[in-house]
């Protein structure tokens, strides 16, 4: 059947009893022996005399010519089976066995490991007509085509018949074998010997054309370690479309639990079938069987309990295993019950998939079981939804049972549990490598090598020397290489060393640089976000290195949380567990962004990004999970980013209570828990997570060509909608974050009288439901009209508070930081952690923009007063929420006041937050003033790192008369160590120029549009001027 272990790839068989040999196929550059082949020898006299002798030969070049002469390869191993042992087995059949090759005698294998090979061997009298049927004689007449794989395996099970040429094939062989014995007389060869090879070849050609159509008989054991040993590459097969009936991690090893499932005999089913009321059960023995693919099944029939509809069905399963490698086993069970009514239109598919579960942190091995279902309707009838509907519920009913007697066998794990969590963190934190590891791994190269050997080489050669004869340009103290040799080699030996340091430093400063957000525990109560950063692939660079200095981003309700930065690699590891702070809703979406570091205010180049739905994933599949990036950069080279990410609550049920009071006070409106049994409906209809918990429901109409009559969910997270019209089921949802804008408009004669919700989505959003949007804009987007509520004011003043809270719009933030209080206890508290002010002559500031204009110092101070005419050139130049408060004086001639704003996106990707503290005092000659501004900027990388100084000298011009000159003055101080200063000091120092440049220029326009305002030219003045 195969072999295992064989010491050679181009490798075949010789199969000899008596004097009738045959010769199996061979297998070329394979290590996967496989032959599957069958063999007839015909068994004369006393069966104690006789025995098979199996050989294995090495094939190589020689082969093909040397076959024309029966010289063959090089012998492997060989065994011998005597016939008497297979005669004395049960029905004279030996079942699958290992056979151990013995060694040769002589040849190039004498001292190598043969081997083993799997045989099965029977005993059949020559009237037995079962043993007929297995031969297939070459000149017999062939119907079907059979088609050569050119794969990596060759089963003759898969061989059903031959094509004409094949039969050509082996009467060729026949002749040329005749051929061979008339030069073997010539050379005086024993006629005899002539004629037993040629019924050889006869017999080998025979068996070339086998094909066992027949179910060899194994034991379930031997069986699922047959497909094991075959290293199937076969991938785990998707879920049936029916949906999950069971998605459990139980503990207990994969290969325990497909045992106590499936085993023949097994006291679970027996157990299942009396709590079922199951009768006349009839279990059919697993059987070896060989099709396209060979597997294990068996047939199981019983009569099924009679239900409330139906009476009591026979029933019959036949149950076959797809894939067994000893880990992961799967197996599909095809159900027929022809007594049901329209039970012959109909086949239900089971899915059974067993594979390891998650690390425990006890060590013990658990088992991950996922159960699916499917229907396949073989002939058409109108019954075909009333069908779906019972077979689902009576297979909900069936598996819920099934899950409660699996559960009183095994201890149940549930995966999102807080100890499995904390036992996956810790390994994270244990994951890491000892810094000399890093450092031999890193240091271990070329550069670094060459370098050690060649100073140590010349320390050396300086203790062998003896102090050289001062010459030339020379003098004590001095000694200059004698050579233009000398000049290179130690020109050579300073670049090398050059190298050496910068990996050294590079090394350390890689080390020791953390992100600030890197094991920063989360604050307050509720739903909390932990996601573990451990390592990224394939990451693209637009350096010329190849390498790049990635750093991740990761955004989740409008916060941010940071990693370190990486330097200098494509694969990166970083093993960093980033929290978001507590939420009071279950949070949706996860964006992620890796970027190039370059600076905190650069347009940092985007590497690749991402976005995962929570909704979308089990809680298992976003505990270890590869996310590929998108983005031409990142798809081009296939980067991927690994993550484990964990939803927790902490307070429970109090949450999701105080979430709902919250949005009382929004809706104006009494808001209830719903109990768990809906809320466990309301999951499953749209296959939702556990922690998904409904907050309202309404009857409408979704108005399309023609209205739809169903029900509107709302929760934390969805809005979806489910609508049933005689078995066609409407059913989508979509997140709060994809909703762009909701519309009320008043009733019209379209919509029957009633006002109804126009919800437009962002541009590629909601894509899965486009068949059900009522239009589609120019840019794209889809519009969903909802109408026909009961209680219309109700359900919009719901729908439009969840959309707010969720989403946060500009407009509603912008009313909050209008109700929010500018007193003094606010600006100390935001700038309680910035430390004093530093002043701006401790700092090297250099002058980064310089300018004139022709309007008077005072008009140009009111750039600083805290006006109008203040904030409208800041919230023009890119700073949004940009507030002040007024100036004190804190000693004699100097004055202070703070300021907050946040910058646009085109000005800081991070949209970093500024905190300042302004200090304006007057120059000594009364014809100007000195401000001073301190920046503390948050929400960006390296933030701590640093304070910004900005000096703003402001004095009159002696150029021109009412005008004035301001110098713009820049430098940064730094209040931790980084490799990064040089760039960080370009980069804010070149985007503050062009910021400088863009608010001057706009001070300038709204002051000439002023004066003409105020002075307008007068049309008589105006033809004068001309």
């Amino acid at each position: 059947m195969q072999g295992k272990g064989l010491p050679v790839k181009d490798a075949y068989f010789v199969l000899q009893v008596g004097k009738h040999k045959s010769k199996t196929r061979v297998f070329r550059n394979n290590s996967n022996h496989v032959w599957n082949e069958e063999f007839v020898f015909r068994v004369h006299g006393n069966n104690d005399q006789q025995e098979l002798a199996v050989s294995v030969f090495n094939h190589d070049d020689v082969d093909d010519f040397g076959s024309f002469f029966n010289v063959s390869g090089d012998l492997v191993g060989r065994v011998q089976i005597p016939v008497w042992s297979v005669a004395a087995e049960q029905n004279q059949t030996l079942p699958p066995t290992w056979f151990s090759l013995e060694k040769p005698m002589t040849g190039k294998f004498i001292n190598m490991d043969c081997g083993k090979i799997l045989l099965s061997l029977s005993l059949r009298r020559k009237s037995d007509k079962s043993s007929t049927n297995h031969i297939v004689y070459p000149n017999s007449n062939v119907n079907e085509e059979y088609k050569e794989s050119e794969g990596p395996r060759v089963s003759s099970h898969d061989m059903h018949s031959y094509k004409a040429r094949r039969v050509k094939i082996a009467e060729g062989k026949k002749l040329m074998k005749t051929i061979v014995s008339r030069l073997e007389r010539v050379f005086n060869k024993h006629e005899e010997n002539s004629r037993t090879d040629d019924s050889s070849e006869l017999t080998s050609a025979s068996s070339d054309c086998e094909d066992c159509e027949h179910p060899s008989s194994c034991s379930f054991i031997e069986g699922l370690e047959i497909m094991s040993s075959r290293e199937n590459e076969q991938e785990m097969p998707e879920n049936l479309q029916g949906g999950i009936l069971l998605d459990k991690v139980y503990i207990v090893p994969s290969w325990d639990l497909n045992m106590f499932l499936f085993a023949p005999n097994s006291q679970f089913k027996k157990d299942l079938e009396e709590l079922q009321g199951t009768t006349d059960a009839e279990e059919g023995p697993w059987t070896w069987k060989s099709t396209n693919m060979s597997h294990l099944s068996r047939t199981v029939s019983c009569t099924k309990a009679a239900t409330k509809l139906v009476k009591a069905v026979k029933a019959t399963e036949e149950q076959t295993y797809i894939k067994a490698d000893g880990k992961e086993f799967a197996v599909l069970t095809n159900v027929s019950t022809p007594e049901v009514p329209y039970g012959n239109a109909f086949n239900i598919e089971l899915l059974y998939k067993i594979m390891p579960g998650p690390e425990i942190s006890s060590g013990e091995a658990s088992s991950h079981l996922l159960i699916s279902w499917g229907i396949n309707f073989c002939k058409s009838t109108m019954m075909k939804c009333m069908i779906e509907g019972g077979a689902r519920q009576g297979l909900k009913e069936c598996f819920d049972q099934f899950a409660d007697l699996l559960a009183q066998n095994f201890k149940m794990m549930d995966y999102t549990d807080s100890s499995n969590k904390d036992h996956m963190l810790a390994t994270l934190e244990a994951a890491h490598q000892s810094e000399w590891q890093l450092a031999s791994d890193y240091f271990w190269n070329f550069t670094a090598v060459s370098t050690i050997f060649m100073i140590l080489y010349v320390v050396v050669h300086i203790l062998f020397c003896e102090p050289g004869i001062v010459q030339g340009l020379e003098f004590n103290g001095l000694d200059l290489p004698d050579s233009f040799g000398q000049l290179i080699t130690c020109s050579i030996l300073v670049i090398q060393l050059e190298r050496v340091c910068n990996m050294t430093k590079h090394f350390i400063q890689a080390r020791l640089q953390r992100g600030s957000d890197h094991g920063v525990r989360a604050q307050g109560e509720g739903w909390v976000l932990t996601v573990a950063l451990i390592e990224g692939t394939n990451l693209s660079s637009m350096d010329s290195t190849g390498l790049s200095d990635p750093f991740v981003v990761l955004t989740c309700n409008g916060k941010t949380r940071t990693s370190s930065v990486q330097l200098q690699t494509s694969d990166p590891q970083w093993n960093e567990i980033l929290e978001f702070d507590a939420m009071d809703e279950p949070p949706s979406v996860l964006d992620v962004e890796v970027f190039d570091f370059d600076g905190p205010f650069d347009q940092a180049t985007s590497l690749g990004h991402a976005e995962i739905v929570f909704l979308k994933h089990t809680s298992l599949e976003l505990a270890d999970m590869w996310i590929p990036l998108e983005g031409k950069l990142a798809q081009s080279s296939q980067s991927k980013l690994h993550l484990r990410i964990f939803i927790d609550n902490d307070k429970g049920v109090e949450t999701v209570k105080e979430y709902l009071t919250k949005m009382e006070k929004e809706v104006g409106r009494k808001m209830s828990l719903r109990s768990p049994h809906r809320n466990s409906t309301f999951q499953n209809l749209f296959g939702l997570p556990p922690e998904e918990f409904l907050i309202n429901d309404f009857t409408c109409h979704l108005k399309r060509k023609m209205p739809l009559q169903g029900r509107i969910f709302l929760s934390a997270r969805i809005l979806g909608f489910y609508a049933n019209l005689f078995g066609h089921k409407t059913k989508f949802f979509f997140l709060w974050e994809d909703i762009e804008e909701i519309q009320v408009h008043p009733p019209s004669l379209s919509s029957v009288g009633s006002p109804f919700l126009v919800i437009t989505l962002r541009k590629g959003r909601g894509l899965d439901a486009r068949c059900w949007a009522k239009s589609q804009d120019e840019e794209g987007r889809l519009r969903y009209n909802f109408q026909s509520f009961i209680s219309f004011s109700i359900a919009s003043r719901t729908i439009m508070a969840l959309w707010k809270t969720k989403t946060m719009i500009p407009e509603h933030k912008s009313q909050l930081a209008e109700e929010q209080p500018q007193d003094e206890e606010k600006w100390s508290i935001m700038l309680e952690d910035h430390g004093c002010f530093v002043s701006a002559e401790e700092v090297k500031m250099p002058k980064i923009f310089s300018t004139e204009l022709p309007i008077s110092v005072e008009s140009l101070m009111e750039m600083f007063d805290g006006g109008k005419m203040e904030h409208e050139i800041m919230e023009k130049s890119g700073r949004l929420s940009y507030a002040t408060t007024a100036w004190e004086s804190v000693k004699l001639g100097v004055f202070e006041r703070h300021i907050t704003y946040r910058f646009k996106y085109h000005i800081s990707i991070f949209g970093g937050e500024v905190t300042c503290t302004q200090h304006k005092s007057p120059l000594g000659n009364d014809e100007g003033w000195i401000v001073n501004e301190l920046m503390a900027i948050q929400d960006v990388p390296f933030a701590d790192h640093f304070h910004g100084n900005l000096r703003y000298q402001i004095e009159k011009s002696s150029l021109a008369y009412c005008s004035c000159k301001c110098d713009v003055y820049f430098g940064i101080t730094w209040l931790k160590s980084t490799k990064f200063q040089q760039r960080i000091t370009r980069n804010m120092s070149d985007k503050l120029t062009q910021v400088m440049k863009e608010v001057f220029e706009l001070i300038k326009r709204e002051k000439l549009l002023a004066n003409h305002d105020q002075h307008p030219i007068r049309h008589e003045d105006a033809t004068m001027l001309v």
